[in-house]
């Protein structure tokens, strides 16, 4: 593909000579690794490290020209085209490059605090249901047809999704269905997608460190409904019931369907009723209702269930299906999942890592009725700190004993996180425990747990690392559990044994 072609779209002030507009471009990198003879390298700066450090070596592998915000450094041997914005100039090249992909692929953008994987997740479980090949970009996984990839972000660079796209359009499938998060939407990773159709699902405080303010956290989230040089979703699916949603930037040519329990929203759950066994409501669409019985447990996934069910509407699923499709979708993993060895009291590992996340998690254990909440939570290290207190103020709250430990720390001393959090813990006179290994608070927590009880593990769900300043180990919350179950007598699944 000519360069000029890549670049259409861009800005007038894109600094590029007029001679090498005919380059003939083979591909597109913005990790110098990935470069391959005729590739165009986009260099800009990325979390860890600036990719104008390794212009040399995309230039060695073969890169035909660099892309960059900044001049050109001296004895540069290939074209050196200067934008802007880079993370917004890859976006424009790789649409362009990807284009007949593209344009066949339906999308759905899902972004909020709280509830995007699993609505993610239900809604890709549906349209498989329906018979369609699918793709699912999120937290746990990225998945193309059945093949898994790891996920090294919960959005992608902008290259990577539509390299994605082109692999499920050869596959002969067209719904791509991701999260979408606020630092992708601020960095640019996603300028100029479009989406069918985008889900709003709430809003509440995380990534205060990046973006400061939550007016600009909002902001972020509204750039997937009002997106700059793209056009704007057909359909947006809100949360009714969260007060963020009737400030979303709606264009007036998408349409907008409200999910929620109050009667304001177009899409209705009633008479919902949770257990350990799953969830059961009707849902009241256009004045007709319908009973919905899901497997997932606690109350919070009643919006990620609406929220999915939207989403199907707007591509035109029947009702029926979505129904049937839903009350045989299991729980994400690391989403509410229960821990069980034949023991006779509950264990839950959740992703939950913000205070909202946290208070709905155990908002939904005690509708449960049990005996005692038992809480395990901690925070992560080089994060929003003023978060902190917060969450121990939600644990301490609603629980019957807390254990307060240690999450993935990264560059923080674990010991100044929790003393952070013990602010809020503070507040309440809920007992607790202070402990700063992970694997022995867990098993502390499932040691003290009695018949009735629920140990809620919380803030790492899926994860199967820790992180501190110096190393990455292996760690799961869900083999730590298992391994106390075990200490405590416990192997049998419920069901089995003599």
């Amino acid at each position: 593909m000519r360069l000029a072609e890549l670049f259409r779209e861009l800005p007038d002030d894109v600094e590029m000579a007029p001679a090498i507009s005919s380059l003939d471009v083979r591909g597109l990198a913005y990790d110098s690794r990935a470069v391959k003879p005729g590739a165009l390298f986009f260099a800009f700066a990325g979390a860890r490290t600036d990719g104008n450090r390794y212009a040399e070596d995309a230039i060695e592998r073969g890169a035909v020209a660099v892309v960059s915000e900044s001049p050109a450094p001296a004895g540069i041997a290939v074209p050196w085209i200067r934008v802007p914005h880079g993370r917004r100039a890859l976006a424009t090249a790789a649409r362009a490059f990807y284009r007949e992909a593209a344009e066949r692929a339906i999308l759905t953008g899902i972004t909020g605090t709280n509830g995007k994987t699993t609505t993610a997740w239900l809604i890709d479980a549906v349209l498989r249901a329906t018979g369609e090949r699918t793709a699912l970009i999120g937290t746990v996984n990225y998945r193309i047809g059945d093949t898994l990839l790891p996920a090294a972000n919960t959005t992608p660079e902008s290259l990577d999704i539509y390299g994605l796209i082109q692999r499920l359009s050869d596959l002969g499938g067209r719904y791509l269905t991701m999260e979408v998060s606020s630092h992708a939407l601020a960095l640019g990773r996603v300028h100029g997608v479009h989406y069918q159709t985008a889900v709003f699902t709430n809003l509440t405080q995380d990534h205060l460190d990046f973006h400061r303010t939550m007016d600009a956290y909002f902001g972020a989230k509204g750039l997937l409904f009002s997106p700059e040089r793209a056009q704007p979703p057909t359909w947006a699916v809100l949360n009714a019931d969260d007060p963020y949603a009737n400030h979303v930037p709606l264009a007036p040519q998408t349409e907008a369907i409200r999910f929620g329990l109050n009667q304001t929203a177009d899409l209705r759950a009633l008479n919902v009723e949770t257990g350990f066994q799953g969830i059961s409501f009707d849902v009241e669409w256009q004045g007709k209702r319908l009973p919905l019985c899901s497997p997932m447990l606690g109350e919070f996934n009643v919006h990620n269930l609406l929220g999915a069910y939207g989403v199907c509407l707007s591509y035109g699923v029947d009702r029926q299906s979505i129904h049937e499709a839903l009350a045989h979708t299991a729980a994400v993993p690391g989403r509410f999942e229960r821990v069980d060895a034949g023991q006779p009291f509950a264990v839950v590992v959740d992703y939950a890592h913000t205070p909202d996340a946290l208070l709905n998690l155990l908002q939904s254990a005690r509708k449960m009725k049990p005996a005692r909440v038992i809480t395990v939570f901690g925070c992560g290290g080089d994060r929003d700190r003023s978060k902190r207190p917060h969450m121990a103020e939600a644990a301490a709250s609603l629980s019957d004993f807390v254990v307060l430990t240690s999450d993935n720390p990264r560059s923080e001393a674990p010991l100044d996180i929790m003393n952070d959090a013990l602010v809020g813990l503070q507040r309440f006179n809920t007992p607790r425990l202070l402990e700063v290994d992970r694997a022995e608070a867990i098993r502390r927590a499932i040691r003290m747990a009695d018949a009735g009880d629920i140990v809620l593990i919380a803030g790492k769900g899926h994860e199967t690392h820790q992180i501190f300043a110096d190393h990455t180990t292996h760690f799961d919350d869900r083999e730590a559990a298992l391994a106390a179950l075990r200490d405590r007598g416990f192997s049998t699944p419920p069901g089995e044994g003599s």
